[in-house]
């Protein structure tokens, strides 16, 4: 007998795998435009089964995902948890359509930093993506209370030893023409330590006052999301996490 998955509502599916709202996948199944293993259904809170049935929109099979993936414009003042009692998360943030049981941050983002976040119900792929031996490259902007330049620039290349914390390698960029010193340059790391990129700079003399995440390996973030905002990714899309740069500028 073949094993059941965890069963979600239609209109939840479609919404999820069209990229559409919940109210508008419920149009399309009353509409009749919907089938779950080649039998037409009308009710939008009926259930079906991503990993075993085979659902069509308008005679066309839907590809359906065994997991989520969703990048997020993580917002300043909100928690990469997947709940916590006395603070709002970035689940919390989620609309139903996108909401999946078991969906948690894939990393975190301390509660001040924005930008891209993953968030996703895959184990597997969260251990992999945050695993040190994977050295996924991460890409920062920051703003300073002061310049940095290619002094900065040798030290982060050389990897910094502080008192309290000892980095590999880094890039640090500044933007073309500001090679003397830049209050705004990005980073690049491939390590995921306690406060790292606050704390590197504060060992070059310089305290970060804005930090936004641009990029995991090969995937950007999504600047047309709003702070706040999601959007599912492809399992594909999801894997250019793994993939390197594709250049050595920045995005300045």
């Amino acid at each position: 007998m073949e094993e059941k998955g965890r069963l979600e509502r239609l209109d939840k599916l479609l919404a999820l795998h069209l990229g559409i709202s919940r109210k508008e996948a419920g149009s399309l199944v009353r509409k009749g435009h919907v089938a779950r293993n080649g039998v037409p259904v009308r009710r939008p809170e009926e259930k079906a089964d991503p990993e075993n049935d085979v659902l069509t929109v308008q005679g066309t099979p839907l590809r359906l995902q065994k997991h989520v993936y969703l990048m997020m414009n993580k917002p300043q003042g909100v928690l990469s948890a997947s709940q916590d009692p006395k603070a709002k998360t970035v689940v919390d943030l989620l609309p139903p359509e996108l909401s999946r049981r078991g969906i948690f941050p894939a990393g975190r983002l301390d509660k001040d930093t924005t930008g891209l976040l993953l968030l996703t119900d895959d184990g597997d792929f969260a251990h992999k993506m945050l695993a040190p031996r994977s050295h996924v490259w991460k890409l920062y902007q920051a703003k300073l209370d002061g310049p940095v330049g290619t002094g900065e620039q040798n030290l982060f290349r050389e990897g910094l030893r502080l008192p309290d914390l000892t980095c590999l390698p880094a890039e640090l960029l500044l933007p073309p023409g500001e090679e003397n010193g830049s209050h705004t340059v990005q980073v690049r790391i491939r390590e995921g330590k306690f406060h790292q990129v606050k704390r590197m700079f504060k060992g070059v003399g310089r305290t970060v006052l804005e930090l936004k995440r641009l990029q995991i390996g090969a995937l950007l973030l999504d600047e047309t999301l709003a702070p706040g905002e999601a959007k599912p990714l492809s399992p594909q899309e999801a894997q250019l996490v793994f993939q390197p740069f594709p250049d050595e500028k920045g995005q300045f």
